[in-house]
């Protein structure tokens, strides 16, 4: 590996880190296209490689969001296993579909993920900023199912957690991505997280994802450049650690903002140099 290409991982793999410690996601969409459009990796390596990458900032990320106390490890956990099913069928799939038309689904992805994003911070703002209701804060701790001491379902939030975790699951595999910017959306708009625990809580699921697709893919296909990965991996562990700290410090609403402005930048970038390959 050269001079060059370690400092692009370097800087990358920074990068990478400080998006998911700080915002509970970004990383992929970061990773996949430093992987193809600046290491020279194939659309499948660079969805395999990724993975790892952000499977494993994520561990360190949740540790740290734990100890910090924006995470709720019951939500995460619960999400996550519903969701491997679907990152497991994701994974299969993805091995049947061309690169080109790989990446081009994914820019189309991340404008829909930041369009609701946007949406959302819009209509926050014209509300006038106004915080959750006391009733909205409560929910939170509310468990979902219940055995004792009598059987209990709040079965539409559990409808909710059962489609969003499959999405969720389904794309993170097919893409071949960590999922936070499908998590964190998907744990605010469908659960009504606030932002600062969706960022911590995410890390739990897309370390729960990555793994599991990751063993789906495991010998099939083009593998990547080990080296590679494991210097990206490398930096942006550090990052996650340094983005997991800075998010205790942070407003929510500039978090939020800073994701949403992260999505688009990057979906437009893939959009420019995937779609003229499909056609």
């Amino acid at each position: 590996m050269s001079l060059e290409l370690l400092a692009v991982a370097a800087v990358a793999g920074l990068l990478i880190g400080l998006s998911l410690g700080a915002l509970g996601g970004g990383g992929s969409v970061l990773a996949v296209p430093v992987l193809v459009y600046a290491l020279g990796q194939g659309p499948g390596q660079a969805t395999t490689g990724s993975l790892v990458v952000v499977g494993l900032t994520s561990l360190i990320g949740a540790v740290t969001a734990h100890r910090a106390g924006n995470l709720m490890l019951g939500r995460g956990v619960t999400f996550g296993v519903v969701a491997i099913a679907g990152a497991a069928l994701g994974a299969k799939a993805s091995a049947l579909v061309p690169g080109p038309v790989l990446m081009a689904a994914f820019a189309v992805l991340l404008l829909v993920v930041a369009g609701v994003m946007a949406t959302r911070q819009v209509r926050a703002r014209r509300s006038g900023g106004r915080g959750e209701a006391p009733a909205a804060r409560a929910q939170l701790d509310d468990p979902i199912i219940t055995f004792s001491p009598h059987f209990a379902c709040a079965c539409p939030r559990a409808l909710k957690v059962l489609v969003t975790a499959t999405v969720v699951g389904l794309l993170t595999g097919f893409l071949g991505v960590g999922g936070g910017f499908l998590v964190v959306p998907a744990l605010v708009l469908a659960l009504g997280l606030p932002m600062n625990l969706a960022a911590g809580t995410s890390l739990v699921v897309i370390t729960m994802t990555s793994a599991a697709a990751l063993v789906v893919r495991a010998g099939h296909g083009a593998q990547p450049d080990w080296a590679l990965v494991a210097a990206l991996s490398v930096f942006a562990v550090v990052g996650g650690w340094f983005g997991a700290r800075l998010a205790c410090r942070v407003r929510t609403d500039r978090l939020q903002t800073a994701f949403t402005a992260l999505l688009l930048v990057v979906a437009v970038y893939t959009a420019v140099q995937a779609v003229p390959a499909v056609f």
